[in-house]
């Protein structure tokens, strides 16, 4: 159920907090979260909710509560500013939690600017109690939103392979859980080996790879709403990288023959499908660029496992990667500016982002095994995945564009290939 967002509170400040974090001399912003007035249980759980998304971030440091100049706030009054000003506390947020006599939860809230004295946003919503969890996220969201710029990113999904038992015989299910880590669900019960699942950019579908012992791997997708699934085409030979279009309509697969693979686009209306390649390499990986005009993808064609963009319709395909290495699982950013992969030289992995056109390489992180990079819906995080090798497994990190920020998510057991959702509140 989707969260009603009602007209804001009150009209935003003149002066405003900002933050630009591509900055060299860059110091997250201190910000205090109130525990919200009202309902107390709940006033106080959607308050760490929200603390708790603009701490993992790494663009603010919330204040502990224990330096608080006011603990019992007066929603409808304005803050005593020279009291937050005194503990750092460049931002301000205030709540309020009340329940309608349903049972249906209304939830206000007002960001503040201390130095400033003023309000910079203020929304109330009403929805179901269940939802008090993606309260907190999409006020957080607000919150990122207002203060840097950027599109949410907290009111989001991640669909994950969980991953259980001996490095000989691991169990793979399909998990989806909300991006910090909490309501994990499993979609399959383990008995066919899960791989590479990916999140429509705007439905609750994914599409992911399975294989049961003895028969050729297979591309479906699933509903994580209904839990209904289905079995994309039914190829003779193995077909892996399933990718959505960003309209939805379409996805991307790579389809084995012989020795080679190339790539073809599926219709999932009509079930047609086009080949997009024909070299005699392994064409893997493929991901559309925002506006469904290009695509990226990994190719073997010039000797070595490199990055590639090429039309939405095929053709002619220019590499970009020129770095030294392997290069792989490349993914378009969200916003169309950068194009993640992953980078192996040496006994090393990277993530890596590289512009469009193959310039501005950055490497965001190095280690012994990182992989899977996907990117969060505003274009400025990205998700990996890290195994450390031995009997261990996988564990997910999250890693901002400028490589300052870099922190593990929590799952329940090991985990690989992450799948970002867009915001859930855009979803169809």
């Amino acid at each position: 159920m989707l969260v009603l967002a009602l007209a804001g509170l009150a009209a935003p400040a003149a002066a405003e907090i900002t933050i630009t974090v591509d900055r060299s001399n860059f110091q997250p912003l201190p910000i205090a979260v109130t525990d919200f007035s009202g309902d107390p249980e709940l006033g106080a759980k959607i308050a760490g909710i929200i603390a708790a998304d603009l701490k993992r971030c790494g663009y603010f440091v919330p204040i502990d509560k224990a330096a608080f100049p006011e603990r019992s706030m007066n929603f409808d009054a304005a803050p005593q500013f020279a009291a937050w000003q005194a503990i750092n506390a460049q931002a301000l947020v205030t709540g309020r939690v009340s329940r309608d006599g349903s049972g249906r939860l209304k939830t206000e809230y007002r960001l503040w600017d201390t130095a400033a004295g003023q309000q910079l946003d203020g929304q109330q919503f009403f929805t179901d109690a269940n939802n008090w969890r993606r309260i907190g996220h999409i006020i957080a969201d607000a919150v990122l939103t207002r203060i840097t710029g950027f599109k949410g990113m907290f009111d989001t999904r991640i669909a994950f392979v969980d991953e259980s038992g001996s490095k000989e015989n691991r169990r793979k299910r399909l998990a989806m859980m909300d991006q910090d880590g909490a309501n994990v669900r499993y979609l399959t019960r383990g008995e066919d080996m899960v791989v590479t699942p990916r999140f429509s950019f705007n439905s609750q579908d994914v599409a992911f790879m399975s294989q049961r012992r003895g028969e050729q791997p297979r591309v479906q997708i699933v509903n994580v709403e209904t839990g209904q699934r289905q079995v994309v085409g039914n190829f003779p030979d193995m077909t892996s990288s399933p990718r959505f279009s960003p309209d939805g309509q379409r996805i991307l697969l790579s389809l084995q023959q012989g020795g080679n693979a190339n790539i073809y686009v599926m219709d999932l209306a009509s079930r047609t499908t086009t080949r997009l390649t024909t070299a005699s390499a392994i064409d893997t990986s493929p991901s559309y660029s925002p506006d469904g005009q290009r695509i990226v993808f990994e190719s073997d064609r010039g000797g070595s496992p490199q990055i590639y963009v090429m039309s939405a319709s095929g053709g002619e395909a220019k590499r970009i990667s020129f770095g030294e290495g392997r290069y792989g699982q490349p993914v378009w950013s969200p916003r169309g500016d950068y194009i993640a992969f992953t980078r192996q030289k040496g006994g090393t992995f990277a993530i890596g982002i590289m512009k469009p056109d193959g310039t501005g390489e950055r490497i965001l992180t190095e280690g012994f095994h990182n992989e899977g990079p996907t990117w969060a819906p505003n274009g400025q995080f990205l998700m990996f995945f890290r195994d450390p090798g031995g009997e261990a497994g996988g564990k997910l990190y999250m890693v901002d564009v400028t490589g300052r920020v870099e922190v593990p998510i929590p799952t329940p057991g090991y985990a690989s290939d992450p799948a970002w959702s867009g915001l859930l509140s855009e979803m169809r």
